[in-house]
């Protein structure tokens, strides 16, 4: 039999490692950004991003979720996909109480991702989408709080159906799932586009910005958060919320992401 004193320990060490999990799977991190243009409006528009919340809840009804948004205070919330995770058909529900709570916070702008668009039920999640109060951008634009916004449907990204959606002048915001396609949706002539699907390379390696592996990128993928440039386009990528395939995150937390858009001041 084990001293006593090493059982100790290891009991310790067991409860301590399950507590960490606990707080890095559970404990939201706000992340925040400024993104300086010559055509942004003279107001500024400030976004709550959301991505990749795979159908989890953060308190009931994603309370704990909803709080947070609302101290914000976001001009508008945009969700970029994986709400819901292909194998759970269930979390259509919890999807939908989020974005119906989040809705009457502000104005809410949803782009599918690859969980939707595996999911046999898109068309029906969609129309119930829009009951809860989500506009469902799904190849399309709108012009909001002096800005064009453009929504690209996740199974649309390698066609490049993202090409031609936001015509004119002034600042042009894309949608989109998928990180990896910087380079062509810089080349489409957007200004800043917002992306998840990473998860944040689901594991990342601690006092780095390294994440593990990503869906689309492999191991060591390139884009998994933060800020990234491509030409005169800045892209922002959610770490999400949620999980799928891979059950835990690690030094990782689920992440909400405030974006400010500011009018660039001349020298």
């Amino acid at each position: 039999m084990l001293p006593v004193y090493i059982a100790l320990i290891c009991a310790g060490c067991a409860l301590s490692f399950a507590a960490f999990i606990l707080f890095s799977n559970n404990c939201i991190k706000i992340s925040k950004y400024k993104i300086d243009s010559a055509k942004a409006p003279e107001s500024g528009v400030k976004i709550v991003h959301l991505s990749d919340l795979h159908g989890k809840r953060f308190g009931k009804a994603n309370a704990r979720l909803v709080k947070k948004v609302m101290a914000l205070k976001p001009d508008f919330i945009a969700i970029t996909g994986d709400i819901i995770h292909k194998y759970r058909p269930r979390d259509m529900q919890v999807a939908l109480e989020a974005v119906s709570a989040l809705a009457a916070v502000a104005p809410v702008y949803y782009v599918s991702g690859n969980h939707e668009m595996r999911s046999t039920k898109y068309k029906q999640f969609k129309e119930r989408l829009i009951d809860a109060g989500a506009v469902v951008l799904d190849d399309e634009t709108l012009a909001a709080f002096g800005i064009t916004v453009a929504g690209v449907n996740c199974a649309h990204i390698k066609a490049g159906k993202f090409f031609g959606l936001a015509e004119g002048e002034g600042f042009k915001l894309l949608l989109a799932h998928l990180p990896q396609y910087i380079d062509r949706y810089a080349l489409a002539g957007y200004d800043l586009t917002l992306c998840g699907h990473a998860h944040g390379g689901q594991w990342r390696i601690p006092f780095t910005k390294i994440g593990v592996y990503s869906p689309g990128q492999g191991l060591f993928p390139k884009y998994t958060s933060g800020v990234h440039s491509c030409g005169n386009m800045r892209q922002v990528i959610s770490r999400g919320l949620g999980n799928s395939q891979c059950p835990l995150r690690l030094f990782n937390r689920p992440e909400i992401v405030v974006v400010e858009i500011i009018k660039k001041t001349e020298k």
